[in-house]
């Protein structure tokens, strides 16, 4: 396994297939443009080889979230900056159904922010 894979794998079910899930969604919505790399020990992931997003843990809120790069400059209720100056963090709630096309939709306009 590489270690992206083992970072999941490390990740108790029901999350653990949940950010899979996710992770696909991501990679496939622009093949061409978008990789993953693992940086600081977590699976980032790039777009033409510039910082677009990551998945991480929250101690605080006890759920895996995804943390947006511009998102300073994303206006959505459900993000969150919690001090952060360049990121908004969205919060994964495994037990609710994933919000795919929101989430695809910030992609996208996270893209629109990197030159």
């Amino acid at each position: 396994m590489n270690p992206i894979q083992e970072y999941f794998y490390r990740i108790d079910e029901p999350e653990r297939s949940t950010l899979l899930f996710l992770r696909k969604k991501i990679l496939e919505s622009d093949t061409e443009n978008i990789t993953e790399t693992l940086s600081f020990g977590l699976p980032f992931f790039k777009f033409k080889k510039k910082m677009l997003c990551y998945l991480y843990y929250s101690k605080k809120h006890k759920k895996h979230y995804i943390s947006f790069y511009h998102g300073d400059r994303l206006d959505h209720p459900l993000l969150i900056s919690e001090g952060r100056k360049k990121f908004k963090i969205l919060l994964i709630d495994e037990s609710e159904d994933l919000p795919v096309d929101l989430i695809l939709n910030l992609i996208t306009e996270v893209k629109q922010y990197i030159k």
